[in-house]
């Protein structure tokens, strides 16, 4: 094994020396099939200098997108460029292993709309990514010049994410910002968590209203971590309404007739890559979030 890579975990070890993503080695480790020095590793292990480290695995199969129309899927703007979408919840940004239902990609196609070819097939053209139980605006580029210059926004933070969220109980204070690393969840392949050994991430929130054990919240993000405002948001005690993965109570949730996350990307601006101007849209919540804030405000 390169000394280089000594002290990372398995997992973030495996993935820079086989170019693996970060997800598939976790999947070969948590599949028994990785040994430092001949025991079996978990992927939260850490590889040490010197030792040697086997790894055996099976080559996936390709993921395609699928043509599916998505009649909810609003497009707020498109160009030779870009296009904007509105996404609805119950949709992922591209197709995924695991992943058996409608894709923004997807439903691009079946609308005809021809995005970039850039980055790898199965997520040609996206410059950044919603949950699937997240609604709200995403960017997809058209062009590769497109691809190129709005990565590199997203990449160097220069692009404006607001999201809104209700959360339960009241953040104190009322307004703040949350600064702790997020990384993969130990005990789960597909949560996340503020981790000591995770990615820089930062979130500033602000609260807009207060209803009895619950708060709207409008939510700026600095960086871009998967999960990120769902884990900073539940290691702060206060995770969002609805989300039943990381902690929401269900009574709650049930009681305001939700069945996902109550949050919604709210606002997306960034430079046009062809003109340099900054433009900003924005949008709407659908009709379940809504309704929950409906609830929360006659409560």
């Amino acid at each position: 094994m390169p000394d280089g890579l000594a002290g990372e975990r398995v997992d973030a070890g495996l993935a820079k020396l086989l170019g693996f993503s970060r997800t598939f080695a976790a999947e070969v480790v948590e599949s028994g099939g990785v040994t430092l020095d001949g025991a079996v590793v978990q992927k939260s292990d850490r590889l040490s200098a010197g030792a040697w480290l086997e790894v055996q695995w099976q080559a996936r199969e390709p993921v395609v997108v699928t043509e599916t129309p998505v009649s909810d899927l609003r497009i707020a703007y498109q160009d030779d460029d870009l296009v904007v979408i509105d996404k609805p919840v119950g949709v992922a940004a591209h197709p995924s292993l695991g992943w058996d239902g409608p894709t923004v990609l997807g439903a691009l196609a079946a609308a005809g709309v021809r995005v970039s070819t850039a980055g790898a097939a199965e997520r040609a053209g996206i410059v950044h990514r919603l949950d699937a139980g997240t609604s709200g605006l995403m960017v997809v580029a058209k062009s590769d010049r497109a691809y190129s210059e709005l990565k590199r926004q997203f990449h160097d933070r220069e692009v404006t994410k607001v999201y809104h969220a209700v959360v339960q109980g009241h953040p104190d204070p009322l307004a703040g910002t949350i600064d702790a690393p997020i990384g993969r969840h130990p005990g789960s392949s597909w949560k996340f968590a503020v981790t000591a050994d995770g990615k820089n991430s930062i979130t500033h929130y602000e609260t807009l209203e207060a209803f009895p054990g619950a708060s709207l919240l409008e939510i700026h993000l600095e960086t871009g971590r998967t999960h990120q405002i769902r884990v900073h948001m539940a290691a702060q005690r206060h995770p969002c309404v609805g989300d039943a993965m990381y902690g929401a109570d269900p009574t709650l949730s049930a009681r305001l007739g939700l069945t996902r996350q109550w949050l919604h990307a709210k606002k997306l601006g960034f430079r046009h890559p062809t003109t340099g101007e900054m433009v900003e849209f924005e949008s709407n919540y659908p009709a379940d979030l809504q309704h929950a804030l409906d609830v929360l405000r006659e409560s």
